[in-house]
């Protein structure tokens, strides 16, 4: 008798975005004569840059040729890409993180889960709201327990991230093992500052905790106090995982590349607490189970530290940026409340008259027809609010912004 691993079947409900994708499914078939705008799923839409497509073309032209062949390429990504990683993420910052700390993977998504398989039982603690991943995969290592009546699961400690404290965790007064942050964070778009992020550093260091932060919107920061790693906090080298990706600031979505930092100096302990590097562990984890990124995406990947190649990650990031301001304008003169867009691709509209988070996605999607991420689907911190996101073109985010400023939330505006 083959037996399944049962905390699979403590995961509550289907994945969140696959329920937004069958809904919005449903409602285009009995509807095909509407126009639906999806500002949902944080996917990239802007094209690859130039740069990377011709680092692309590059690399298959390599790929053909019997001198410049490639087959299986080292794990932990090529030594290439990890160095240009290594100085202009982190060295120009003045960061000092050496190139065999950069483990390069087909996500952060995928790596914000894996993580887990090197960690034992631990008292793990979660935002909420938060990225969906970061709960479910806990679930599924065994570290949750079962679900209580709320929505949240008996073993988590849950941060809770709401208006009366910006969106961003408070640091608990007692003791956790594990500790997922996200800044600029994914759904609510706050950031957490540099007093912010030392305050859970130093909590790190003092209850010999690990931090694992999730980078992934570096690069929509504009605000000059708002760290862009981790790392830029003295200690955090001793305390954090750091994780990266190129989806929605390169539009790698497609082509699956990111990156994730483990220092050397970052240690845990076994059942007779003697210390264990970290480091060696995630290296052996990752040669094991990961085969690697391909070549092509490697060298793409590298394209965009090119000079040519950072001009065009801006210009996309600037376009991004842009759709942002335009539906914090347009929600602003429909007369809801919102927050987050400035350092963040994520919009966090609070729904009007007291409606729940898919009370909102229904009216969104059946009267507006724009399909946005009922905040719900993030933790039960989440109710009441809906995520929309600046991953659309500018054509379609001025549209959405007009079917909302024309229609009567019974608000005053």
């Amino acid at each position: 008798m083959v037996l399944v691993n049962e905390n699979f079947l403590n995961l509550q409900n289907s994945y969140l975005f696959s329920e937004i994708a069958r809904k919005t499914r449903e409602f285009i078939a009995l509807h095909p004569e509407v126009t639906v705008i999806k500002l949902g799923i944080g996917d990239a839409t802007r094209p690859l840059p130039l740069s990377v497509i011709q680092a692309f073309h590059h690399g298959v032209d390599e790929l053909a040729d019997q001198k410049t062949f490639h087959g299986y390429g080292p794990e932990q990504g090529y030594a290439f890409l990890r160095d240009l990683i290594v100085e202009n993420e982190y060295r120009a910052r003045g960061i000092d993180i050496d190139p065999d700390e950069i483990f390069i993977s087909d996500g952060s998504k995928c790596d914000t889960g894996n993580i887990l398989d090197i960690f034992g039982k631990n008292i793990v603690a979660i935002s909420d709201p938060s990225y969906p991943v970061y709960v479910d995969t806990n679930v599924m290592a065994g570290n949750a327990g079962i679900a209580t009546d709320n929505g949240q699961y008996a073993d988590i400690v849950y941060l809770p991230c709401n208006q009366s404290n910006n969106f961003c965790p408070a640091i608990p007064n007692f003791h956790v093992d594990l500790i997922y942050l996200c800044s600029p964070n994914n759904p609510t778009g706050a950031i957490l500052n540099k007093v912010e992020m030392k305050n859970w550093v130093d909590y790190a260091l003092r209850e010999k905790a690990i931090i694992l932060f999730d980078a992934a919107y570096e690069r929509f920061i504009v605000e000059d106090d708002i760290p862009h790693s981790i790392f830029e906090i003295p200690g955090a080298l001793k305390v954090a995982i750091e994780f990266r990706s190129f989806s929605k600031t390169a539009g790698f979505t497609g082509t699956r590349c990111a990156f994730t930092v483990v220092p050397k100096s970052l240690n845990a302990y076994d059942s007779k607490q003697n210390v264990i590097p970290i480091h060696p562990l995630w290296n052996r984890r990752h040669c094991t189970k990961f085969n690697g990124v391909s070549y092509l995406v490697q060298k793409a990947a590298a394209a965009i530290y090119t000079d040519i190649g950072k001009n065009e990650v801006e210009n996309i990031i600037k376009y991004y940026q842009k759709n942002a301001e335009i539906i914090r304008k347009g929600l602003k003169q429909a007369g809801l409340e919102f927050f987050g867009g400035i350092n963040s691709p994520y919009i966090w509209v609070k729904a009007p008259q007291g409606q729940s988070s898919w009370e909102l996605f229904d009216l969104f999607l059946e009267k507006l027809n724009i399909v946005g991420t009922p905040g719900s689907g993030f933790g039960p911190n989440g109710e009441g609010f809906f995520r929309l996101t600046a991953f659309g073109s500018i054509e379609n985010t001025q549209e959405a912004m007009k079917r909302i400023q024309n229609y009567n939330f019974g608000l005053e505006k």
